[in-house]
């Protein structure tokens, strides 16, 4: 017994003290205020929950790992992969992994996406005016394989090259809704296909990528999808311009501004490829796709106080909306504004986890629209 007790209680004092070593370093990896001078990889996954009556149960999890390619060179940008998996109890998935990495001293930006979806969403038309009442629930599937190389050409301009595939498929779920209705304002309820070849203008003044205090960003791409697949396939361009600039007002106050515009122009125009307003970086308070058009105009502006390294607020506000044939009308901007809470868990690259709350418009004899998001890293 005694040789039992003199094994069993050292082992005992290695394993309290094993796991208090172990939670100490969680603590100071995700609580502590100092800065980790190895620059370190630093990975996050957090649980994914929700239900829907057309779901059911949705569970799975979100995760990103934040690294640097050049750890001794201070200037080299964070980079990240990060990925989404979910599924629901009615047998639908959700797969997203995306990459954003920068080459040492930051000559290269290398960006890409593959994506499998197939889920429900709510379908509601074409147009800026479209009626809660018209809900039409589809089934979308969805694959997506995107790739972008850019180049750094001087100092702040970078050019780059992209490429983008796209299938889509849809099912309605009960039929002779607004979706089975013949409408000549949207195509492409079979779905398609669709392959962009895209070119890049980029002038990037922005202090860090991640968490930006001051700086420029300004990127313009130009697509073109050739009649690669024939039939009732997109054949046209697509114009996205993405434009945002910080300004340091204080200390731990900074302000951001953040304006967006897209374009979809050619034959055969599909609801599918429109631009959709809202979602958890623009517009934020609307369901995205609750209204889609060929162009899309928006900006926002958004306070960020930081009052800990840990933690920091937020307040935006923005104006925007969707327009087809018709020109642009700034007495149909659809307001938005809101606030959030950000929690940094890597407080050398400044990385966040967001909690935002938006407000959008109510239209008459529906309520008023709103959204709550959960993301990683900072709207724009």
């Amino acid at each position: 017994m005694k040789i039992a007790v003199r094994i069993v209680l050292p082992l005992l004092a290695c394993f309290i003290v094993s796991q208090s070593l172990a939670q100490r370093k969680l603590i100071d990896k995700y609580l502590s205020n100092e800065k980790d001078t190895t620059r370190n990889g630093r990975f996050i996954v957090l649980p994914g929950l929700a239900y829907a009556q057309e779901t059911g149960f949705e569970f799975g999890l979100v995760g990103m790992y934040a690294f640097y390619t050049a750890k001794d060179d201070t200037l080299t940008r964070s980079s990240s992969v990060s990925g989404v998996v979910t599924f629901t109890t009615k047998k639908q998935t959700n797969l997203k992994f995306q990459a954003d990495v920068w080459s040492p001293q930051n000559k290269y930006h290398y960006l890409s996406e593959i994506r499998y979806k197939n889920f429900p969403f709510n379908f509601y038309g074409v147009g800026d005016a479209t009626h809660a009442t018209d809900k039409d629930v589809l089934v979308q599937q969805l694959i997506r394989l995107y790739g972008e190389v850019e180049k750094k050409i001087t100092s702040h301009y970078y050019t780059g090259i992209s490429t983008d595939y796209q299938h889509y498929q849809y099912t309605d779920k009960v039929a002779g809704g607004i979706y089975d209705v013949p409408n000549p304002s949207f195509t492409g309820r079979d779905g398609g296909n669709v392959w962009y070849w895209g070119l890049s203008q980029i002038i990037d003044t922005r202090n860090t990528n991640t968490y930006t205090t001051k700086g420029t960003y300004v990127k313009l791409n130009y697509s073109y999808a050739p009649g690669f697949f024939g039939g009732d396939n997109f054949t046209g361009s697509f114009i996205k311009l993405d434009f945002r600039t910080f300004a340091q007002l204080k200390p731990k106050l900074v302000l951001g501004i953040n304006v967006n515009y897209q374009a979809l122009q050619g034959s055969n125009a599909p609801f599918y490829l429109m631009p959709q307003l809202g979602n958890d970086q623009m517009m934020r308070g609307y369901y995205t796709g609750r209204y889609r058009d060929k162009n899309l105009m928006a900006a926002q502006a958004e306070l960020r106080y930081r009052f800990f390294s840990r933690l920091g607020i937020v307040g935006f506000a923005g104006a925007g909306n969707i327009y087809g044939i018709r020109k642009f009308d700034i007495g149909r901007l659809k307001p938005s504004y809101g606030a959030g809470l950000r929690y940094f868990f890597d407080i050398d690259r400044d990385l966040s986890v967001r909690f935002d709350y938006g407000i959008g418009e109510k239209r008459p004899g529906e309520k008023r629209q709103t959204g709550f998001y959960v993301s990683i890293a900072e709207a724009f």
